[in-house]
């Protein structure tokens, strides 16, 4: 019976192993992302389109608009999603940024092309101005919103009306 009593004593005090183990010293946490605040807190600057908002949160806006279609199984998303959100407060003044699942609003991914996640569109005056595909470094997305900031407008008003009239059958 002492060599059961042992075994357990054994059992509970070895540490757990596996890929969850950290392995060596732990480096201190640093934020990766710059930290700003909301206005409000619990605040969100960062809205959730679908299909049916499309039209009223990206043509039909004011500002311009920054969306990045994502996937929920996507690495990449994940990945750059904090950097997103994290843009999305500190232009919020300027730029109107949304995400929009490509799961669930496939007619809308369909309709500008979106192949792969993520996927970041700009848009002014409604129109897609710029875009960037696939897992990139934040300073290029920022980069680009300030590029879309700067030149959008112009680009926008050059290009031509496009007028889609789909009716769910071709």
């Amino acid at each position: 019976m002492a060599e059961e009593n042992t075994d357990q004593s054994k059992k509970t005090d070895a540490s757990p192993s596996g890929p969850s183990t950290p392995i060596g010293p732990q480096p201190a946490a640093s934020p990766a992302v710059p930290l700003v605040q909301p206005l409000h807190p619990g605040e969100d600057v960062l809205s959730e389109i679908d299909d049916r908002t499309w039209e009223k949160s990206v043509e039909k806006a004011d500002k311009p608009v920054a969306v990045m279609f994502y996937s929920p199984t996507c690495v990449f998303c994940h990945q750059i999603e904090p950097y997103f959100r994290s843009y999305a407060r500190e232009y919020r003044e300027t730029v109107v940024f949304a995400r929009l699942n490509v799961l669930t609003s496939q007619w809308t991914s369909e309709r500008y092309g979106v192949r792969s996640t993520p996927t970041f569109k700009f848009f002014c005056n409604g129109k897609p101005v710029r875009e960037i595909v696939g897992a990139v470094y934040p300073a290029i997305l920022k980069k680009m919103v300030d590029e879309v900031l700067i030149h959008g407008k112009e680009c926008a008003k050059n290009s031509s009306q496009i007028d889609y009239e789909i009716t769910g059958y071709g």
